[in-house]
């Protein structure tokens, strides 16, 4: 199960509509039903905490791991760090689809891979164009 199901299966076990979720929570209506359509999908941990309370349940359950991995990524380094965590996931979940891994193990290969993704993307800062370098604060004078 995805977000947008998680999220449309607790509001309906909560009993609420959408523009009653997005008032507790703090949103629009028209950004509870971009998210439970799958059109968006959310890019900040506060404004998911809030969700999560609205409905009393835990941002984990509402994002499941490789959410958590994007929203994390969005946060850190923006759209395009976040595009490439989904698709790291994405083929991740995709490897061990089907097979006998457990989730706490695929959760621990997705964790790895995460952190191997930021460790690369910091040691290849230093071959970036000095344009962009200096954008991001890296080169002096």
């Amino acid at each position: 199960m995805i977000f947008k199901d998680r999220l449309r299966e607790k509001r309906t076990a909560a009993g609420m509509t959408q523009s009653e979720l997005a008032r507790r929570a703090g949103v629009t209506s028209r950004t509870i039903q971009n998210y439970e359509l799958g059109d968006r999908r959310p890019s900040n941990m506060e404004v998911i905490q809030r969700i999560a309370d609205a409905l009393g349940t835990t941002t984990e359950y509402l994002l499941g791991s490789s959410g958590a991995y994007v929203v994390a990524a969005r946060q850190r380094g923006g759209a395009e760090a976040a595009r490439d965590i989904d698709q790291l996931v994405s083929e991740v979940t995709g490897m061990f689809a089907g097979g006998s891994l457990s989730e706490e193990a695929l959760d621990g290969a997705m964790r790895a891979l995460n952190d191997a993704y930021w460790i690369a993307k910091e040691k290849n800062r230093k071959y970036a164009p000095k344009k962009r370098r200096k954008e991001e604060g890296q080169v002096e004078g």
